[in-house]
């Protein structure tokens, strides 16, 4: 019982759930991802230790970038299909619910949103096509105003050893970097 509050607490601080039921449906999504990488011999290792420090054995990122938008701004763009697929390049099917589904990139990223807080919080079960059925990480986008700019607080967690070393420069290339482009060119919605 212990390890269960242990991991909850973690999910809780993690995810900034205010509510048991917010906390217990991020610990489910969480839990069953690690069980499935589990059930299939692979174990998947969710952890806010700060401590790890070798890129190949990292299972979680955090970035934090700058953009010249308003929160609203980023938040819809993020999960607008039609905005997302004009910043990247490539198709994407985004819900703009909680519980729907996302396909960006072409399909190379597939998941559900868990949790929309407008203007302020994403969070997603996240996974890249090519990992095996069943197995997610979870992508948190907190949206945070500094007068007419946002910052963008990453928390990507969950995900397996050895995928750090292209998952953190993939958010740049492909997230970061072209919606700063995209904004700078004053595209608009």
């Amino acid at each position: 019982m212990k390890h269960v509050r242990t991991f909850m607490t973690a999910i809780r601080r993690l995810t900034g759930a205010r509510t048991r039921q917010g906390t217990v449906t991020y610990g489910a999504i969480v839990l069953a991802g690690l069980v499935a990488g589990s059930a299939q011999g692979q174990t998947r290792k969710t952890t806010v230790d700060s401590q790890i420090t070798a890129p190949e054995k990292r299972t979680f990122l955090h970035q934090e970038v700058e953009f010249n938008a308003s929160p609203q701004r980023i938040y819809e763009i993020l999960l607008d299909s039609r905005q997302f697929s004009a910043f990247t390049g490539l198709p994407a099917e985004i819900s703009a619910e909680a519980g729907g589904t996302f396909s960006m990139f072409g399909g190379r990223i597939v998941g559900r949103n868990v949790e929309l807080v407008p203007n302020q919080r994403i969070v997603q079960a996240w996974r890249e096509a090519i990992w095996e059925r069943g197995v997610y990480s979870l992508v948190k986008f907190e949206l945070k105003e500094q007068g007419s700019k946002t910052m963008v607080v990453l928390d990507h967690t969950g995900f397996s050893e050895g995928d750090f070393g292209h998952l953190n420069p993939g958010w740049k290339s492909r997230y970061w970097d072209p919606l700063q482009k995209f904004l700078a060119a004053g595209t608009d919605h």
